[in-house]
């Protein structure tokens, strides 16, 4: 048997209004996604993009998405997200755009790039704090930024049983 390997692509979805990111859902980005492909790349990136692509993962509260394909047309979703300016959700346009964060071949190295991100992002957060409650939360956060103990073993877990599906 023949295994066909994937691609994940994190992203960020950007806004000007944060409360509008609760709004989003899975299918309208994958919609979204894979009507910017067929505008950009025509009928052959419509129908590479819709053999295996999903969306993986999606935090409304944090704009972070996770898009998986085949490995041979990742390039053609990735040239085509510059070009997504808003998403329709719930009778409602979201205007956006995706910017992209990492590209990697499973989904665990996405997420310890994430990890690694959050941790960065909340360094350039410290100094910018107003007093001294804020830098403690802060603080207190870039802590919790690390996986140990029982939070290690549901991530092991999820990632394996995530590539068992793939397999």
């Amino acid at each position: 048997m023949v295994r066909v390997k994937s691609r994940y692509l994190l992203c960020e979805v950007n806004v000007s209004d944060r409360s509008r990111l609760l709004l989003l859902d899975d299918r309208a980005v994958a919609a979204t996604v894979k009507a910017a492909v067929a505008r950009i790349h025509g009928d052959y990136g419509a129908a590479l993009c819709s053999i295996r692509f999903s969306v993986k993962y999606l935090n409304a509260h944090t704009g972070i998405v996770f898009l998986r394909f085949p490995k041979k047309c990742y390039r053609l979703l990735w040239s085509a997200l510059p070009f997504i300016t808003c998403i329709e959700t719930r009778g409602q346009k979201i205007s956006c755009f995706l910017n992209c964060l990492h590209v990697g071949g499973t989904m665990r190295t996405c997420q310890k790039f994430l990890i690694r991100y959050n941790t960065q992002q909340l360094h350039r957060m410290l100094p910018k704090c107003k007093n001294e409650e804020e830098k403690q939360q802060v603080q207190k956060a870039i802590l919790n930024c690390s996986l140990t103990g029982r939070n290690k073993e549901a991530f092991e877990e999820e990632s394996e049983s995530e590539e068992d599906e793939e397999e």
